[in-house]
């Protein structure tokens, strides 16, 4: 018996799908973003709502802006809207790492809280997850003392140099002009690389139990 043909769909329907399926897709991220800035109300009050719509309006701009624009554009607001703090005095603990809603909704953080925003941030705009990294660093202080800080780094290509979007710093820069920052290891949510190596060595939600902890937080709060 000879083989039936294999249907294909005329290319009118095929490209009638593809955009029923992004249409589906753009709705569900509103609707979780929807439930993010309604959770900003609740629980922190008009200041933070008002955060998060700027923050949504951010995204709606940036959607076709180029690479560079999104890092510079993501890096200052976040810098520029959230003030440092450590977590003692934000969170009563000595290790907090918030998500992007209670980091807009407290309008204060440390040095994670910034990176992970960052991050999330760039990834609604559509930057590869493969081409973002948050790095743990010693950063190098007045007196030649050192500290851990975080940073968030933009892969153009995964084993080059990457550029660094600091709490600490306004520009955007290579990694070449921060010498005051020794790469320890960094990770997203889909690896974890100890500094000078290529390869994953882990998986970072087995490893980080912070980071385990905030990406569920996230889900329940809309991203």
């Amino acid at each position: 018996m000879p083989a039936l043909p294999r249907f294909r769909p005329p290319l009118a329907l095929g490209l009638a799908a593809a955009a029923l399926g992004l249409l589906l897709g753009l709705a569900l991220a509103n609707t979780g973003l929807d439930r993010m800035q309604q959770l900003a109300q609740e629980r922190y009050g008009a200041q933070a709502a008002q955060t998060v719509a700027a923050w949504r309006q951010m995204l709606a701009e940036l959607k076709d802006a180029p690479v560079e624009q999104k890092l510079s554009t993501v890096n200052t607001f976040f810098n520029r809207r959230i003030v440092y703090e450590l977590d003692p005095v934000v969170w009563q603990q000595n290790d907090y790492w918030a998500s992007p809603l209670e980091f807009m909704g407290r309008a204060t953080g440390d040095c994670e809280d910034y990176s992970i925003s960052k991050y999330m941030t760039l990834l609604l705009l559509g930057v590869p997850n493969d081409k973002l990294r948050m790095i743990y660093v010693r950063a190098r202080t007045a007196g030649a003392k050192t500290e851990a800080h975080m940073v968030l780094g933009y892969y153009e290509d995964p084993t080059g140099e990457p550029v660094i979007l600091d709490n600490l710093v306004s520009s955007v820069r290579p990694a070449s002009r921060r010498p005051d920052l020794s790469p320890v290891f960094s990770f997203n949510n889909q690896g974890l690389w100890v500094a000078g190596q290529q390869t994953s060595s882990a998986d970072p939600t087995a490893r980080l139990s912070k980071w385990r902890e905030v990406l569920d937080r996230m889900k329940q709060e809309g991203l």
